[in-house]
């Protein structure tokens, strides 16, 4: 069994309540402590494990029991830490329904249940965790605007782009729970 110090239930939360619970957390707990994090949500597993390998945290794995997720991430030393960055080119919503017709990619990071519920028209379904897998038939050079619940996991999968060589990337905020666009 695994020594947990601390444990945040985020059971009946979406993103980015889990994610938001854990970085408090993470700050209540000693360098080399571990966390447990509990959560429902599905997308967790991905932004949970992005996040630690951003910030430098490591990331020890999920165990899934039933309907629940049990993440674990063991806190860096502060020398360890990196400081959190957010992706510098964020586009509105308005601003990316005015560009739907101009021949854009649209890359929605969400969880295929997410996206399944609506998404916006031609959008491309490539949830946070199958990124680097997902993206091999995306144009590198196509102006991209990445999408999600809130911004906060197309933040992270904005970075990730960009590090694998894409050059015109935009995060969009607030993302899908204001999209006032068309939806399929």
């Amino acid at each position: 069994m695994m020594n947990v110090n601390l444990t945040v239930d985020a059971k009946g939360l979406a993103c980015p309540m889990p994610i938001v619970r854990t970085k408090k957390a993470i700050d209540q707990i000693e360098s080399g402590e571990v966390l447990e994090v509990l959560a429902t949500d599905k997308g967790s597993k991905a932004d949970i494990k992005a996040w630690a390998d951003k910030i430098g945290h490591q990331y020890l794995g999920t165990l899934e029991e039933g309907d629940v997720l049990k993440h674990y991430i063991r806190k860096a030393r502060s020398e360890e830490e990196k400081e959190e960055q957010n992706y510098p080119h964020v586009a509105t919503n308005e601003e990316l329904a005015a560009k739907l017709e101009a021949g854009i990619t649209v890359l929605d990071v969400r969880e295929p249940a997410e996206y399944a519920f609506g998404h916006i028209p031609g959008a491309v379904s490539v949830p946070l965790g199958d990124l680097e897998g997902g993206i091999a038939e995306l144009d590198k050079d196509k102006e991209t605007f990445v999408v999600c619940r809130t911004g906060s996991r197309s933040d992270m999968a904005a970075q990730k782009l960009t590090e694998l060589g894409f050059t015109n990337v935009k995060n969009v905020v607030p993302g899908m729970s204001k999209w006032e666009g068309p939806t399929a």
